[in-house]
């Protein structure tokens, strides 16, 4: 294909429309204005669209806050989505200036939870030599720390404190730096603790407003250990190391921690970069993802976790969280992978209507996944899924060209599923 050609036809895919979305009864006036701001009583779900890694922000009913990583990739502009809203600031703080957006509706001044689901830098932050020093430790600003820096966290949860050498002693910059404003923290008596498998009691809700509705945070999954569905009753996936090579050892995606959130009849599943892929049936304990969504059961919300990739959602995984709308968080040229669309639109994996969303597509990507990528609601923008009492729940696609929040497109009210049932 000529590069004439090939331009035509980009042109052509970015021009044509998505999937139409059905506009909420009387909020058409909140296209093209900004987003309505969060109340108390709300659930609010941002999936913040930098083009540089994952970032979800959750606002609880009653104004507590819960971040989900914060990447920053440093990938070059071939294989990587452009810097949104642009590269005058680095992923990080844009991040931040979102939260305190945020954190202006619900009256509060810091983040109560950061969660860091895993180490690698779409999801803790890329420090490279030209990474500037943070004025608060010894540590250098990406991602997390620049989040740290411009907005004061409550407590950090991650999936291997306070040892950091499961399976193995990290040793790249990116995890080492992380560390370091973790050591930081513990020297300045602030909170950070190790994800516990199995609790509904680690995220709790801190009060900031009186809400009658019921809200919870369930522990999925961290480290291969998985929730049996039960109380707190959890089983380990993994085989002992010293029964295996080291090659075969869990790899970093193999080990995050995810989570299941709740509001009334609402349910929201995300596990970071959760996989299932089992090098085609010969390691099955590998199949870590499939795992979490048994436990799960359910859900009205997913994220297709590891980006949309191969080795992310089986078809099992698909059947059991059968939900109303997938998200999945796009920054690379490979994401997301045709046989992942396939299967979060197969109805045969599960009946009825569903609506997927990707935070950023690269234009190579809208090429060769032209098939499926038109279905897609969304290909850039910040995702906010708004969940009220009831279960009922609308999702707003806003622009992240700027910070003005303005809202691109609205689909809802949808219903949560046990709602309805």
């Amino acid at each position: 294909m000529s590069d004439r050609k090939r331009r035509q036809l980009i042109q052509a895919i970015l021009s044509a429309p998505l999937a139409a979305g059905a506009v909420l009864p009387g909020r058409a006036a909140a296209q093209g204005q900004s987003l309505p701001a969060w109340q108390p009583g709300l659930l609010d779900i941002h999936h913040i669209a930098t083009g540089r890694g994952n970032a979800t922000l959750m606002v609880l009913p009653d104004g507590t806050t819960l971040l989900m990583d914060a990447g920053a990739t440093d990938d070059s502009l071939d294989v990587s989505f452009s810097p949104r809203p642009d590269g005058s600031r680095r992923p990080g703080q844009w991040i931040a200036r979102y939260i305190q957006r945020r954190l202006k509706e619900t009256g509060t001044q810091a983040l109560d939870y950061l969660m860091v689901s895993h180490f690698h830098p779409d999801h803790t932050g890329d420090v490279g030599a030209d990474a500037p020093p943070s004025r608060l430790g010894p540590y250098r600003l990406s991602g997390v720390t620049d989040v740290a820096e411009m907005v004061p966290i409550g407590t950090v949860v991650d999936r291997d404190f306070p040892g950091y050498d499961y399976p193995t002693v990290w040793t790249a910059p990116f995890a080492t730096n992380y560390f370091s404003y973790v050591k930081s923290r513990v020297a300045k008596g602030q909170d950070v603790q190790r994800f516990r498998v199995g609790t509904d009691k680690q995220f709790v809700g801190k009060g900031h407003h009186r809400v009658p509705g019921k809200f919870g945070v369930r522990n999925l999954v961290a480290n291969g250990e998985v929730w049996m569905g039960v109380g707190e009753g959890t089983v380990k996936m993994f085989p002992p190391l010293d029964t295996l090579d080291r090659k075969d050892y869990p790899n970093e995606n193999l080990c995050s921690s995810g989570l299941r959130l709740d509001y009334g009849d609402f349910r929201y599943f995300s596990c970071g970069d959760l996989t299932s892929y089992t090098y085609d049936g010969e390691q099955p304990w590998r199949d870590v993802l499939t795992a979490a969504a048994r436990a799960s059961g359910p859900v009205d919300v997913a994220t297709a976790d590891h980006h949309g990739l191969f080795d992310g959602l089986s078809a099992d995984t698909v059947r059991l969280l059968r939900p109303q709308a997938w998200m999945i968080q796009t920054w690379h040229i490979s994401q997301p992978d045709l046989l992942q669309l396939e299967r979060m639109f197969s109805e045969r994996l599960y009946p009825g209507a569903r609506e997927v969303y990707a935070t950023s597509v690269m234009k190579e990507n809208l090429v060769a996944n032209r098939r499926m990528l038109s279905r897609l609601k969304s290909i850039d923008g910040h995702i906010v899924v708004r969940v009220a009492q009831d279960g009922t729940f609308n999702i707003f696609v806003t622009d992240n060209a700027d910070e003005s929040d303005r809202v691109k497109m609205v689909s809802g009210p949808h219903r949560s599923s046990r709602k309805s049932a």
